[in-house]
């Protein structure tokens, strides 16, 4: 529905996908205001070292970008790969600093909960006319109060990293360990080099981030000999989690799990899969992890370890909203099926927009990654087409708003072959599966439904029972 009032629109964000909707609010006649916890791109800035594998012609939202060459803005070259840091400097700051944006940001500025004016989530009477209210801290700590017509959610999940453990928990220990523990992926060639060189250290995760986090030690440990890693996955599936190689059209991508492989080929990279840690403990100056390595149990001793294992949204500022939320990913229920990295292993997402993410709360959207709850599949231009049509949805401007297109580029992950025992499990009916227990999508499926599988095979779990410590 169009919004009548002069009220402005707010965006809580201003990464990649909350400015890309303050510009498409912007271009659509009407006005921004932005709230972001810490500097502009305060999420990208905290991963700054780290180059994408997307290029920019990934990475520009087209209305922002019309926005910045009004101006004289000089765009980077389309086809190179930038830092997260180089997204900020050269992308993100000067769009925030457009005067129809900049009026209307508000830096350090946390967020801390939204309702409806003068209604709780309860009240019914009025609810779909009354603007919100938009309570936030200032950086003096001082609490404050907007009110708008509508918001768009895109504060994405980066400020709550998903623990260690298996089953969603932290792991026994990993709270008291956390001056040892790092989340994402740290700059240990850099800010972080000291607390890496010359040490043993546990990357634990699955997907581009771990990777990305192990790679990085490896370069380290060329300059600092001393340097050991150890690469745990969760599931047995790595042919899965190397990635298309070759066949991945973002070639970054590809490259990501072809070097990743050729370390563990030559064992500079020693993986363990499937690993489930269920404590950490401090040990004669290190940590001791210990967890099952399959069905052996296993004490791991190191320095340092790396938690790689995704990002979750912060619901908690949305209590007072009617919000739906799927209960297992955690996306809009619309979306879910869509992202579910129970079903997409690929890296490619169904065109979508408004129709999947409004919520039953009038005039509110999630977007971007946080749109995406706990499923890792996100790219920038996802959030920039949701972008696009919530903020034309929110102009009136129907017809726009559900001609939603979106081309993202393949990872050939389920056509890749690392050998004969990858390549079967990689092409047998439908792809692999996410669980150890299955061999393949199909085998999954019917054991869901209560066969006993599609006939394919099974996984094969180890049945050691003896204790290994790794020194």
């Amino acid at each position: 529905m169009k919004l009548e009032t002069n009220l402005p629109v707010a965006v809580i964000g201003a990464g990649p996908v909350g400015l890309a909707a303050a510009a498409h609010i912007v271009s659509r006649g009407m006005t921004p205001v932005v709230f972001e916890r810490g500097a502009v791109g305060q999420s990208l800035l905290n991963w700054g070292h780290v180059r994408v594998f997307s290029p920019w012609q990934y990475n520009l939202d087209a209305t922002a970008k019309s926005l910045l060459e009004a101006t004289g803005w000089d765009a980077p070259e389309v086809t190179a790969l930038p830092t997260g840091r180089e997204i900020v400097e050269q992308y993100l700051r000067p769009l925030s600093q457009l005067p129809q944006i900049a009026e209307g940001l508000h830096l350090s500025a946390t967020v801390t909960s939204i309702t409806r004016v003068g209604l709780d989530k309860v009240s019914n009477s009025g609810r779909e006319k009354a603007p919100f209210e938009i309570r936030w801290t200032d950086a003096a700590g001082v609490e404050q109060a907007t009110v708008v017509r509508a918001i768009i959610d895109a504060s994405g999940t980066w400020t709550r990293p998903n623990p260690m453990g298996v089953d969603g928990l932290p792991v026994r220990g990993e709270r008291a360990a956390s001056d040892r523990i790092s989340y994402g992926i740290p700059d240990v060639l850099g800010t972080e080099r000291e607390a890496f060189a010359n040490k043993t250290v546990l990357v634990v995760g699955s997907g581009h981030s771990a990777i990305n986090a192990a790679l990085g030690l490896l370069s380290l440990q060329d300059q600092e000999p001393g340097t050991r890693v150890f690469w745990a996955l969760r599931r047995n599936r790595i042919e899965r989690l190397l990635g298309g190689g070759l066949n991945d059209q973002l070639p970054e991508r590809g490259a990501l799990g072809l070097a990743a492989k050729k370390a563990i080929d030559t064992g500079r990279l020693q993986v363990l899969a499937p690993f489930a840690a269920n404590r950490v403990s401090p040990a004669d100056g290190k940590l001791a992890v210990m967890g099952n390595l399959g069905l052996t149990e296993m004490t791991l001793m190191v320095d340092r370890i790396v938690v790689a294992t995704g990002f979750r949204p912060d619901l908690g500022m949305l209590s007072e909203l009617r919000v739906a939320i799927d209960p297992a990913t955690e996306a809009p229920p619309a979306l879910s099926p869509l992202i579910d990295p129970n079903f997409h292993s690929c890296g490619t997402v169904p065109p979508h927009g408004v129709v999947e993410l409004t919520q039953p709360e009038p005039n509110f959207y999630i977007i971007g990654s946080k749109s995406y709850g706990r499923a890792p599949t996100f790219l920038m231009a996802t959030g920039y087409e949701q972008a696009r049509s919530v903020v034309a949805e929110l102009a009136g401007d129907r017809v726009a708003a559900r001609e939603v297109q979106l081309v993202l580029p393949e990872t050939g992950v389920c056509s890749v072959s690392f050998g004969d025992e990858a390549a079967s499990a990689s092409s047998c009916c439908g792809g692999p599966a996410a669980s150890t227990s299955s061999c393949c999508v199909a085998d999954e499926v019917a054991k869901a439904e209560g066969e006993a599988g599609c006939g394919c095979g099974t996984a094969t779990p180890s049945t050691k029972t003896t204790t290994i410590e790794l020194a």
